[in-house]
């Protein structure tokens, strides 16, 4: 095969070693040799732009499939849309190849899958044991903050200071509190200080006294304390935290899943503790991302279904507590007792379907009862991440319920303890 020269009677003569390159070396960018840069004026005019196209009706039309598909020169695309905003019957066509075209290529977001994580750290631990392990129990927060943190690092300041609304349920009622970026990262860093106080773990509130030792309560002294509105400054500290926490519980083992967490108003054992952090660091990062606009995928199955379970676990005894508050209706004719602890009663069935879903018979006259299917009054089916949507209090219980069967009291009982669940 003949090469580039098609003159095969005089070829090119070899360069001497004391001649330049005929393919001269990329040249050295100006910044990079510390001159300065040429000034305007002398840079010239600019080159002239080429005449716009002047095509025919026909052959414009001919266009619209290839410009749907995005395969027109600059030119052509520049002399279709200017005919489409003249000609309503291109227009109609041109709109209808632009949909045909999304149907055959479905878009693709562009983040990362969230088992994605997962995947690739138990591929590695399959390869290669860890020396010292992360629990079971305390891989979802681990997962769940990284998620988050990734989600922040490239943020500005426009996005730290972003108005975000935290949503709860009280006293079955919605409720709200308008905050920032920065502000959710605060509320973060302070909750998830009190599982720092029960591993032994620096307070991230120092000096600061709240009114109560609830969330809340914690939160708010932390907003009063600080002169002014927190910026992008608070990723630090609450990265840090979540690191120092992970890193604790590794190195103290799994025993330490049974130490209790103090929320104030209540108690949970520390491997539970770690899963409502998770459950709520998800829940913010999801806040974070709508007031944003982007977009936020929820957990993987395996850590859903983690979190799923929490709430169901905790069902029963916000059931009792609303009973006793008047919130909920006592159990109707002859069980209106409570259940001795380990016998079977009343029950709903808890069915959760897609990634991470199960079933769970919620006992519903006494929290030391046992769910049983024979005593089984009452059957509702939800979405996994809906279901966790309605605990975090930003689904109503009428909203919620994809599917239900039964006793209504019964079902109206569990809608409504699940979003009581919610907190700020």
């Amino acid at each position: 095969m003949s090469g580039g020269n098609s003159d095969d009677q005089h070829p090119t003569p070899e360069p001497s070693p004391d001649q330049p390159p005929r393919i001269p070396l990329p040249r050295a960018s100006v910044e990079d040799t510390g001159r300065p840069l040429p000034a305007l004026e002398n840079l010239g005019d600019p080159a002239p732009q080429p005449a716009p196209l002047v095509l025919e009706h026909r052959v414009l039309k001919s266009l619209l499939g290839a410009w749907a598909l995005a395969a027109c020169s600059a030119e052509e695309t520049a002399a279709v849309e200017e005919h489409l905003g003249d000609c309503g019957a291109c227009a109609d066509e041109a709109r209808r190849l632009r949909e045909a075209v999304g149907l055959l290529h479905p878009a693709e977001t562009l983040d990362l899958d969230p088992s994605l994580r997962a995947r690739v750290l138990e591929g590695c631990l399959e390869r290669r044991p860890p020396r010292i392990p992360v629990p079971e129990w305390a891989t979802p927060y681990d997962a769940e903050t990284a998620r988050l943190d990734a989600l922040l690092q490239d943020f500005g300041d426009a996005e730290w200071h972003a108005p975000v609304r935290l949503r709860w349920f009280r006293k079955d009622e919605p409720t709200s509190r308008r905050t920032t970026v920065a502000g959710v990262i605060a509320h973060l860093l302070t909750v998830d200080g009190m599982v720092a106080i029960a591993l032994g773990l620096q307070d991230p509130l120092g000096d600061v006294a709240a009114d109560r030792p609830t969330p809340s309560a914690r939160t708010e002294a932390y907003w009063r304390a600080s002169h002014f509105p927190p910026t992008r400054a608070v990723r630090a500290p609450w990265r840090e935290q979540t690191h120092d926490l992970v890193r604790t519980v590794s190195f103290t083992g799994g025993g330490t899943g049974k130490l209790s967490v103090a929320y104030g108003d209540f108690e949970l054992p520390l491997r539970d503790a770690m899963l409502d952090r998770a459950f709520e660091c998800w829940v913010h990062a999801e806040d974070i991302a709508e007031a944003v606009d982007y977009p936020y995928e929820a957990p993987s199955g395996r850590d859903l279904h983690h979190m799923v379970d929490l709430a169901a676990r905790m069902l029963p005894t916000v059931l009792a507590a609303r009973r006793r508050a008047g919130l909920a209706a006592p159990s109707p004719g002859p069980h209106r007792h409570l259940v001795p602890a380990g016998e079977p009663g009343r029950s709903l069935r808890l069915e959760i379907e897609g990634s991470g879903g199960g079933q769970w018979l919620i006992p519903l006259d006494s929290p030391a009862a046992v769910g049983s299917a024979e005593f089984e009054v009452a059957h509702v089916a939800l979405d996994g991440a809906e279901f966790c949507r309605l605990a975090a209090g930003h689904v109503s219980p009428a909203e919620a319920a994809a599917g239900q069967v039964g006793d209504r009291e019964a079902i109206r009982d569990v809608l409504f303890a699940a979003a009581s669940l919610s907190r700020m």
